[in-house]
């Protein structure tokens, strides 16, 4: 027998003050966002969950987003991205965020097929930034960007599947805040989101 609190503390009791102490809380699932070539309307449907976020902070750390001051991708478990790839630095960042994370999920139209940014993919590049920067009707100083500082466009835009492996794909432009939390919350069950005629309609 061993003395616990001044009192006695038998086998017996030990295990029933083992049994009674609550449970360690589970660790939160870590989360990152990326905003690649969209529109943001992605994570405006996130911040559409409302009520729900304050649910949802409970179950994950959101860790790096561009609604989170932080510069760096941490290691985390689910990363999040929203728009394709357009440029070089896009392309680099969200294979830094694949190595980064265990599961992928392309949310929304732009990750998932390129939609509208792929369109200009009928074209050659060149003649996109003819257009943009110089033929334009509201063009007054012709100058196509030049500098090291500035992204170099790739020829081609291009969802998420094609740069990296995508575990999840939640389709919308943009998806639905019901169905973003759908999906989450079936993840977050050890589920996989399962979509539907139901759960894919936006009329």
């Amino acid at each position: 027998m061993k003395k616990f609190s001044g009192k006695t503390l038998t086998k017996k009791n030990a295990r029933k003050t083992a049994a009674a102490a609550p449970a360690p809380a589970p660790a939160r699932v870590r989360v990152a966002t990326m905003w690649l070539s969209g529109c943001s309307g992605c994570h405006m449907s996130f911040l559409d969950l409302d009520e729900r976020l304050v649910e949802l902070v409970k179950l994950v750390d959101i860790l790096h987003s561009p609604i989170v001051d932080v510069k760096d991708i941490p290691e985390v478990d689910v990363g999040i991205v929203e728009g394709c790839v357009n440029n070089n630095e896009q392309e680099h960042e969200l294979r830094k965020l694949r190595s980064r994370c265990k599961v992928l999920i392309a949310l929304g139209d732009c990750a998932v097929t390129g939609n509208i940014p792929a369109l200009r993919n009928q074209f050659q590049l060149k003649d996109c930034l003819l257009r943009a920067y110089e033929q334009t009707e509201s063009t007054r100083i012709s100058c196509i960007p030049n500098d090291p500082i500035v992204p170099v466009l790739n020829p081609k835009a291009r969802p998420l599947q094609e740069v990296v492996k995508v575990d999840l794909s939640i389709p919308g432009c943009p998806p639905d805040a019901d169905v973003i939390w759908y999906a989450l919350t079936e993840l977050l069950a050890g589920r996989t989101p399962q979509w539907t005629e139901k759960n894919l309609r936006y009329d």
